[in-house]
């Protein structure tokens, strides 16, 4: 990377110096695996791949993990998946190309030039396997990997930047909601909506993110986990929590609100769909009326950080529904089949995993 707006020139430095085989990096991680909660731990490498407006990426490099300097305007699309150690010590990264499908399809809305997905999947594998000694042990957490695409290219006007970079890179965590395994207590917004109709709802960058910090914090002042959003024009259909997608359990049925621009098509969600229906579940992807809530007997959510977690309450204007958090449950169900794809306890056959080398 040549244009030195991007980096520091010490941490340009550091980055293009080539590790010379990755010597020394082969030893276990300094890392306490029975604490791992779900922050950014600063891991040995990450990927850097640039390409200018109208253009096509090349190929990229791995790096030293390193800050970079950016434009004041830069922004960006991003992604989020993990890497798994198996029992007999293999590594699986999960549904890849639908991540970078998604990237690809956020980057075209948001008048982004993207990666191949060949070029996605290359670059995250390079990552993982030059971090491998970051992934932890089997049932103690993730690697979660974060690819970006970033408007890296000065612009006052707005219009999209002239240049564009792509890179990857990784941190070992553990729960992403402080409760654990613990039910949620989400609280419905009625002030803030999330996006709305024509947005950027259904595009993960920080277009989708950047409404909901207010409400959060509002809510966990007032110690609710999270914040379940209302659509923006009626208020009154279910649209996602501020990380996740949502479900709710009746009986044999399963529902789940319709992706229709304003929400992001989880790649999570998208599973458990289809484990749900393997299962013998009927599964409806509809509008869901927030009044459905007091007749559910289970909800979930479903995202790459969080998995899929039990929601215990749900508190819509003053009055708190509680749904079922014992026994047997939905959820658990399709959350272990999930994991047992990911980490390998489950034969994979439905190509969903990926091994790396």
């Amino acid at each position: 990377i040549a244009n030195d707006h991007r980096f520091t020139s010490q941490a340009y430095s550091s980055a293009t110096t080539q590790p010379s085989g990755y010597s020394g990096d082969d030893e276990d991680a300094d890392v306490n695996w029975d604490k791992l909660g779900f922050g950014l731990t600063q891991t040995d490498y990450m990927y850097v791949m640039s390409c200018c407006k109208d253009q096509s990426f090349l190929r990229g490099r791995l790096c030293r993990y390193a800050n970079i300097e950016l434009s004041p305007s830069a922004g960006g699309v991003y992604e989020g998946m993990k890497a798994n150690r198996t029992q007999d010590g293999r590594i699986l990264l999960f549904r890849a190309d639908q991540n970078a499908g998604r990237m690809r399809h956020g980057a075209e809305r948001m008048c982004m030039p993207s990666p191949s997905v060949d070029q996605f999947i290359d670059a995250v594998k390079e990552t993982v396997s030059a971090n491998k000694r970051w992934i932890p042990p089997p049932g103690k957490g993730s690697l979660y990997v974060r690819p970006m695409l970033l408007g890296t290219g000065p612009i006052l006007g707005l219009a999209p930047a002239p240049e564009y970079t792509f890179l990857v890179y990784v941190s070992p965590v553990g729960y992403y909601f402080k409760e654990g395994t613990a039910p949620l207590n989400l609280y419905i917004e009625e002030e803030y909506v999330r996006a709305s109709p024509g947005g950027a709802g259904g595009v993960k960058s920080i277009t989708n993110y950047a409404p909901v910090m207010k409400a959060i914090a509002k809510a966990k002042d007032r110690g609710f986990s999270d914040v379940l959003y209302l659509d923006a024009i009626n208020k009154k259909y279910l649209e996602e929590v501020s990380s996740c997608n949502i479900f709710i359990v009746k009986g044999n049925v399963i529902s789940t609100p319709a992706t229709n621009g304003t929400i992001l098509e989880g790649v999570t969600r998208k599973s458990i769909i289809e484990i749900a229906k393997d299962h013998g579940y009927q599964v409806e992807e509809r509008p869901v009326v927030v009044d459905e809530l007091v007749d559910a007997d289970e909800v979930f959510c479903t995202g790459t950080a969080v998995g899929v977690a039990l929601v215990g309450s749900i508190t819509y204007r003053n009055k708190r529904i509680e749904f079922r958090s014992e026994g047997r449950l939905v959820c658990q169900q399709l959350y272990s089949t999930l994991v047992g794809l990911q980490t390998g306890r489950i034969e994979d056959k439905k190509g969903w995993t990926l091994e790396i080398n």
